[in-house]
């Protein structure tokens, strides 16, 4: 059972009038206003000048050449020129090497992992590429006086925080297309193993809302979203309520639009609110009431429909840094170094204001027609329908299988690549195709199913698959998958596929591994028993139909309001 994001109130409740699922309270309860605007960015130091002049020669009162500077000095103001950012912002010398250093102090940092991830890196293209994957979260912390100040109450200080704000960016190889995927607050999944990396407390594997996994720190968080896509997470990025509001001074504010008045407060019945308060029509926000925006649930009826406030909004800030040439504005990034680097955790390896810098200098070219963000598809939580929600079986793991793959959820980019795949090469014979079968049924926290792998194997040597043969090595697994090596290219593809077109399995469950292990079929926590695959009804569905998504380029795009926020 989820629980509130303040402590000692037990589950949230659910917004009766949302009329959907996955809609109780937490992350965006009704709190106190204040003043959250952003810090001004302290001045840069000033850099020496290194000047002088030049002094007369000695020999005939010639003006003598200047004398060089260290070569040491030299080669140190060419190293951090190297650096893009230190070089648009800092300028050289002593001073742009303690700016830079200053700015590295202000980030804070935690292990990627927390060492059960499920999922292995892509391997690069013909040109050297690989996906980049970002794990964005957002914390309720209130565990700070500004946080407090923005929303909560005294009784959350001190709890543990919930990640109620979970996105993935994608940013293809070619960093051509990008996708943003949310995964609603109170979905349930099984939550491996974590250690909190602060308080070293342990927390076993179980099977919980998926806002309760910051409780292992944002390692655990990425490791319960590899667990469940299968797709290899590069990094983490997480933000709290003020560093919300602080982002958004320094970004300048987005523009936001709602079709009817709306003012978001507590009803009869349901409590809490944003307080978010707009006329109809178009308005450009930033500070509170950007952080008012990005909470509003009740008047947007229910966390779907946060969700797509949420991505209009990060639509509409890409827009305004690519019209505001912030990228190459000095002033601009400056500004921005200074308060992300306040604002954000950030998973170790990327660390450094470079690193970071050289993650947002990849985004800058990603055509906004190409920027698509949505919702997981999901179905009611037949354990709670009224608060939970599950992945929808099919259209989930299709939206997974997408990312993996390293497609484009743009529907014309997929009918391209479904054309180009069919023009690959064929299948080789089943007699000729060596797969391996694993036992990977132990992945739901029950015991294995004792000669599972054998059974699956004899199903594939009765469908002309002569070399199948089992491994010797448990595997775990909650899906069944069949994957092939990277070097196999576009033929290993096409065998696994037909593997799992004799089993019946969706398209979905063949994905690329890097070379290591040949063609494999690992049978998952879903197929313990039976020789038939337990093919559902939704495995056929688009992964984009029956969700919320929004395209970059889109600037007319508006928020319904639920009717009774419609009032003044």
């Amino acid at each position: 059972m989820g629980r509130s994001s303040t402590p000692g109130e037990g589950t949230r409740p659910r917004v009766r009038h949302a009329g959907q699922p996955g809609s109780n309270d937490g992350f965006h309860e009704d709190g106190d206003g204040g003043s959250g605007s952003g810090e001004d960015a302290p001045k840069p130091m000033p850099g020496g000048s290194g000047g002088g002049e030049r002094r007369a020669s000695s020999h005939g009162g010639r003006r003598g050449r200047p004398r060089r500077a260290p070569k040491r000095k030299k080669h140190r103001v060419l190293r951090w020129t190297a650096f893009s950012l230190a070089f648009l912002i800092l300028g050289t010398g002593a001073a742009g090497y303690l700016w830079y250093e200053h700015l590295n102090s202000n980030l804070r940092k935690g292990e990627r992992s927390a060492g059960n991830g499920a999922a292995k890196k892509k391997a690069p293209n013909a040109a050297g590429q690989t996906p980049l994957n970002i794990l964005l979260i957002g914390s309720d912390s209130r565990n700070s006086k500004e946080n407090l100040k923005l929303g909560g109450s005294r009784k959350s200080v001190g709890g543990t925080p919930l990640a109620d704000v979970q996105m993935l960016l994608h940013v293809s190889a070619d960093r051509k297309n990008a996708s943003v995927i949310s995964i609603p607050r109170d979905t349930r999944v099984n939550i491996p193993a974590c250690e909190n990396p602060d308080t070293h407390q342990k927390y076993p594997a179980s099977n919980g809302i998926i806002n309760e996994t910051l409780r292992g720190g944002p390692g655990c968080t990425l490791d319960t979203w590899e667990q469940l896509t299968k797709v290899y997470i590069d990094h983490w990025m997480m933000v709290d309520f003020a560093g919300v509001v602080d982002m958004a001074d320094a970004v300048g504010g987005a523009w936001v639009c709602v079709k009817q008045n709306v003012n978001d407060v507590s009803k009869p019945g349901v409590p809490g609110g944003s307080h978010l308060r707009l006329t109809a029509g178009r308005h450009k926000i930033q500070g509170e009431d950007a952080l008012k925006w990005l909470r509003t649930r009740h008047a947007f009826e229910s966390d779907f429909g946060r969700s797509k406030a949420q991505h209009m909004y990060l639509n509409s800030v890409l827009r305004e840094l690519k019209s505001q040439n912030a990228f190459t504005d000095t002033g601009r990034l400056m500004n921005l170094a200074e308060t992300a680097t306040k604002s954000l955790q950030v998973s170790e390896e990327i660390g450094t204001v470079k690193k970071l810098f050289d993650l947002g200098m990849q985004l800058k070219n990603v055509p906004l027609e190409k920027m698509n963000m949505l919702t997981m598809p999901r179905i009611p939580d037949p354990q709670n329908p009224d608060a939970h929600v599950l992945p929808k079986p099919g259209a989930a793991d299709k939206l997974w299988a997408l990312l993996r793959e390293d497609q484009s959820l743009d529907p014309k980019d997929r009918a391209k690549a479904a054309k180009k795949a069919a023009a690959g090469p064929k299948a080789g014979a089943p007699a000729s195709l060596g797969v391996t079968v694993v036992n990977g049924t132990s992945a739901d926290g029950q015991a294995a199913t004792e000669g599972r792998a054998g059974v699956i194997r004899d199903l594939l040597k009765a469908k002309g698959f002569a070399e199948a043969d089992t491994s010797t090595e448990p595997g775990s697994s909650l899906t069944t998958e069949v994957t092939y090596p990277h070097s196999a290219g576009a033929q290993g593809k096409s065998d696994a596929l037909s593997v799992a077109k004799a089993l019946s399995l969706p398209t979905s469950a063949v994905t690329e591994t890097p070379d290591g292990a040949g063609l494999t079929l690992t049978v998952g926590s879903d197929w313990r028993t039976g020789t038939t695959f337990p093919k559902t009804v939704e495995d056929d569905s688009d992964p984009l139909e029956g969700t919320e998504s929004v395209n970059g380029a889109k600037t007319d795009d508006c928020m319904d309001v639920y009717w009774p926020y419609r009032q003044m």
